[in-house]
């Protein structure tokens, strides 16, 4: 008898960073017995916020149980903590979710959804403080769990986010072999990462081209909060 599969859904949506979603699929793909699934209302391409377009390999409506449930983030999040059919269904498939995840600004979306009340969590660091207007409890670390909840920070740690599932799946054993064979060994030209190691004229730099964007961001993310308070705990 085969073993029975565990089941992975990541969500589509349009507008997502690409790196967010491919990154831990690449790492995800490579485990024995696991079945990788793309959602998204529809089954049509949903453009990346650079233009790639992804197939979904299933809707909403199809799915009934995942094991693990992860949410990527990227500029269309914003858009995103507003849909109500996406966080409908994120209530409703987390209760059957052996892990509730995401990468990047995917985080503040599962707060959207009330899944990350009380729980501590990460996000891309340009907006990590927006998570306790969501309920969560922000902790500027790479991957960050917390019970079921498994967080990764910004874009490329979606890699090691998906590298600690695995390891928390199958053992680190596994983990190690799918991190030699993509030959994940960062040796980064800069050391300008995160704002702990980027030099002071690039960081401020960055914020300023970035400052527009995240104050959008945080007016959806204040307006979600709102909501949220009349709703029942999750």
């Amino acid at each position: 008898m085969s073993a029975q599969k565990t089941r992975i859904g990541l969500i589509l949506f349009p507008r997502l960073t690409q790196l967010d979603l491919t990154g831990p699929v690449e790492v995800f793909g490579r485990m024995p017995d696991v079945e990788v699934i793309l959602l998204w209302k529809t089954l049509e391409p949903v453009p990346s916020d650079r233009g790639m377009c992804i197939l979904p390999m299933s809707t909403f409506d199809e799915c009934h149980s995942l094991d693990i449930i992860c949410v990527p983030g990227g500029p269309g999040q914003i858009q995103l903590m507003e849909d109500e059919a996406t966080l409908q269904f994120l209530r409703r498939i987390a209760p059957s979710c052996k892990f509730i995840t995401s990468v990047c600004t995917g985080s503040l979306v599962l707060g959207a959804a009330g899944l990350l009340d009380g729980y501590r969590a990460t996000c891309h660091w340009s907006s990590i403080d927006q998570l306790s207007l969501l309920g969560a409890i922000p902790v500027s670390d790479r991957v960050v769990r917390d019970r079921n909840r498994i967080t990764g920070a910004g874009v490329t740690s979606g890699i090691d986010f998906a590298l600690t599932v695995v390891a928390e799946l199958a053992g680190p054993e596994l983990a190690q072999e799918i991190q030699l064979q993509l030959e994940y060994d960062p040796m980064p030209p800069f050391n300008a990462g995160s704002p702990r190691s980027a030099p002071k004229t690039v960081l401020a730099i960055t914020r300023e081209k970035l400052a527009s964007f995240i104050a959008g961001r945080r007016a959806v993310t204040e307006r979600v909060s709102k909501q949220l308070a009349k709703m029942p705990p999750q």
